[in-house]
């Protein structure tokens, strides 16, 4: 049984003054594709490219249960995506929106790629945070660095605390489901 929003701890009360307005509509979308990767079976995490003009480029959803593949994380694909088609004036004035701020091997990728600006719903720090309330351990394979920390100088904003909690909510989701399978 999911619980009520209000049944969460409350999310990191965390500044979003470096998120614009303009910014809200490609981070909703960024939580519609985690929802969506839920839905598939994946862990709930969405991203998407824009342009300079503000246009999608690309999108993508978690994929890695699906397709058994650890580094199937929609940053890494956008990455791979805009190395493809974009030239890389197009890829440094782009802007790459996600749920969740970039793991550190999609922050390298992002930076390898020469991608500009990122915009997270919620930070890694608050994901770290739920796991502790909830009392799930930390698996990653990988330390717990930032974005700033793996490209330093990259213009990185978020969290969103009204995004970050439908995030957090959909974690909570994950983790009722992974239980309820016996995972």
């Amino acid at each position: 049984m999911t619980p009520h929003e209000s049944d969460l701890p409350a999310p990191d009360a965390t500044s979003a003054a470096e998120v614009g307005e303009a910014d809200l509509p490609y981070l909703r979308r960024c939580v519609e594709l985690a929802a969506e990767a839920l839905a598939a079976g994946d862990l709930p995490f969405g991203s998407v490219l824009v342009d300079a003009d503000g246009g999608i480029r690309a999108e993508d959803r978690n994929r890695e249960i699906t397709t058994n593949d650890p580094t199937a994380h929609p940053e890494f694909a956008l990455a791979r995506w805009a190395a493809a088609h974009l030239k890389p004036d197009e890829r440094a004035a782009a802007t790459v929106y996600t749920s969740g701020e970039h793991c550190p091997m999609c922050a390298a990728a992002h930076g390898w790629v020469g991608l500009g600006r990122i915009v997270y719903a919620s930070s890694s720090r608050q994901a770290r945070e739920w796991k502790a309330e909830w009392g799930v351990p930390l698996t990653s394979p990988l330390s717990p660095l930032t974005v700033r920390d793996i490209v330093p100088g990259l213009e990185v904003a978020g969290p969103v605390p009204e995004l970050a909690a439908q995030v957090r909510g959909l974690q909570w989701r994950r983790l009722r489901a992974k239980q309820g399978a016996g995972e």
